[in-house]
């Protein structure tokens, strides 16, 4: 499982550069209709927390604590964006995605076994 947590790590990468100028583009969007929503910053936040968890989970794949913290990453974006959902409807999609990638990482990290730095 530390392959397929590095390749979710890189793809998070990416997506980090499509999910904030979707959502720079939303925020934009929201704040020329004077709507009120925050969709657009939530989404920039989902990317934020995207990035950190690809960052942490490629650094920290084979250690069980990183790998749990990168867990907890992804679910506290996708929490942030799924509560935001509005006129970016995209991001419930990135929100789902982000639970999806936490659930790997959490899941794994609880049954990986911890191993000693030496």
């Amino acid at each position: 499982m530390k392959t397929s947590r590095l390749v979710i790590g890189i793809i998070s990468i990416v997506l980090f550069v499509l999910i904030a100028f979707q959502s720079c583009a939303a925020g934009i969007g929201n704040a020329l209709e004077d709507n009120g929503e925050v969709s657009g910053s939530a989404g920039f936040m989902l990317a934020v927390c995207m990035l950190i968890a690809g960052i942490v989970g490629i650094c920290c794949r084979k250690l069980k604590t990183g790998t749990i913290v990168a867990g907890a990453f992804y679910a506290f974006g996708g929490l942030i964006g799924i509560a935001n959902v509005g006129s970016y409807s995209d991001l419930q999609i990135w929100s789902i995605l982000s639970f999806i990638f936490a659930a790997v990482f959490i899941i794994t990290g609880i049954m990986q076994k911890e191993k000693r730095l030496e």
